[in-house]
């Protein structure tokens, strides 16, 4: 695996070489989009990774929206310690079960061995308590609500760019409530900004719900979560809400006194969405020709490329180019000119398509003599996604490069639903699930089963419960593994 990520820009070839056909090994062809299209590369201890500038601007649109959401909501940003110390994590039971494999260590310091061994951070909640524990005195100090954007560790065997890495950057969200109502009410919100973020930024069609007691976050009374299909029709847990309940609260004695002067333990919630959201949108909407970005997130909405055989025709296409490409920054356009003359246009065409701009433009003499020029789409291959004769007008020519990147936009998000739906199959007995399963398709069916069951399916099938989701449809349901009636269906699915 280590060599595809070695560049091979050198010899001009990389936008040129085919990768490998998804439908032929998706994992292979994964590893490819992510090395060609330069997001990142292996690091030199096993499990890591360097995420590369188009990788870390693809982070950046992520941070800038969910940030913007978040204190739109009222929460502030803060920063915890990333060195734990053990007996903090050893303090929450569930907690310290669940995370024990993926924890790393430290036990030396400026040469000597520690006295309490340190943890290096795969989560906050108990820094975070210790902390608030100090912070809160009165009901008056809540509600408290922090996020923090910073890396984490879990110390993973089977690791992946992106989807699963030993250390990787994500926001966390915690908070602390007066009340039970008010914890689940700011659980239910976070994971509602997740799933808007995930459909209508990252063209997404998650599906929110609730998972079960089995796959719930450790130390958490429920954990909300929004799962993806992924181009393999594999299941991606693209981001949770937990309601903590006073779980952690009562093990850092985190209390506060209420309005008759009675000591209360806060209720907490913690809620996060990490760069595993970059491998779910290489997944959703890559294809053979390499990544397609939705315009939403993408780092570069538009490519302007040139075309120039003659010196005598830069003097005219470089002006037209400059601009058309300030009149779409002046409008808020993303805008890229790739104007290097080491590469053919073949090359350079290829290698946008390989990095999934959703939008090219080409100018070329021609062009300007008419004052047009060419927009091609990246989700429409060939001559099918070009638009010919589009004005130069500055103004005329945003409009058509806004209505362009609003139709890429709606389209990836549609074509992604239409491939959910038709790899969703509704079940009604253990039987019919195991055979949805071995297609490669996701399990719905009435779920009223034990933890035994549950996993039961898992060893079975290597499907998991992926969530009991928020939009349920009509009843009655009736349990596919007992027969008893159900109350809710679930869904299974094999899952990263």
């Amino acid at each position: 695996m280590q060599l595809l990520f070695m560049t091979i820009v050198n010899a001009g070839k990389i936008a040129e070489d085919s990768i490998t056909p998804k439908s032929v090994d998706f994992g292979k062809w994964y590893l490819e989009i992510v090395a060609k299209a330069e997001l990142a590369d292996y690091g030199p201890v096993r499990g890591t990774m360097v995420i590369r500038p188009y990788g870390y601007a693809l982070w950046e649109g992520l941070q800038k929206h969910l940030d913007h959401e978040f204190k739109e909501t009222g929460h502030e940003n803060a920063y915890f310690p990333q060195l734990i110390p053990y007996s903090f994590i050893a303090k929450e039971a569930a907690h310290v079960e669940g995370f024990a494999p993926e924890l790393a260590l430290v036990t030396m310091g400026g040469g000597k061995e520690l006295e309490e061994p340190l943890v290096v951070r795969p989560t906050s909640e108990t820094m975070v308590n210790h902390m608030f524990a100090q912070w809160v005195r009165s009901y008056r100090d809540l509600p408290l609500l922090l996020n923090q954007w910073c890396n984490v560790h879990r110390w993973e065997m089977r690791t992946r760019p992106f989807v699963r890495t030993l250390e990787f950057l994500w926001q966390e969200g915690h908070t602390a409530h007066s009340t039970a109502v008010e914890a689940e009410e700011e659980a239910i919100r976070m994971i509602n900004i997740y799933q808007d973020f995930a459909r209508n930024i990252c063209a997404m069609p998650v599906i929110a719900g609730r998972k079960s007691r089995i796959e719930s976050f450790a130390g958490a009374n429920c954990t909300y979560t929004i799962e993806a299909m992924m181009g393999d029709r594999k299941a991606l847990q693209a981001g949770t809400s937990h309601n903590l309940g006073t779980n952690f609260a009562k093990a850092f004695e985190t209390r506060f006194l209420d309005e008759k002067g009675e000591l209360q333990f806060v209720h907490q919630t913690s809620w996060g969405m990490s760069t595993r959201m970059i491998g779910g949108i290489i997944m959703s909407h890559g294809d053979d020709k390499g990544l397609r970005l939705p315009p939403n997130i993408a780092p570069i909405q538009v490519v302007i490329v040139p075309i120039i055989k003659k010196d005598t025709d830069r003097e005219s296409v470089m002006a037209a180019v400059a601009g058309l490409a300030a009149a779409g920054k002046a409008a808020g356009i993303r805008v890229k000119v790739d104007a290097s003359d080491r590469q053919s246009m073949g090359w350079k065409f290829n290698f946008w398509e390989m990095k999934g701009v959703p939008v090219r433009i080409e100018v070329g003499p021609k062009d300007v003599e008419a004052g047009t020029c060419v927009l091609a789409r990246r989700d429409r291959p060939g001559k099918e996604g070009k638009q010919f004769g589009v004005p130069l007008d500055g103004p005329t020519w945003v409009c058509a490069v806004r209505t362009a990147l609003a139709e890429v936009q709606e389209v990836l998000l549609r074509e992604a639903e239409a491939f959910q739906e038709s790899s969703i199959v509704d079940v009604t007995s253990y039987e019919e699930l195991k055979a949805a399963i071995a297609e490669g398709k996701w399990a719905r069916g009435g779920w009223a089963a034990d933890d035994a069951a549950e996993a039961r399916v898992k060893e079975e099938t290597q499907a998991t419960l992926r969530c009991f989701p928020f939009s349920q449809p009509a009843g009655p349901h009736v349990c596919l593994m007992t027969g008893l009636p159900a109350t809710e269906v679930a869904l299974f699915a094999r899952s990263y």
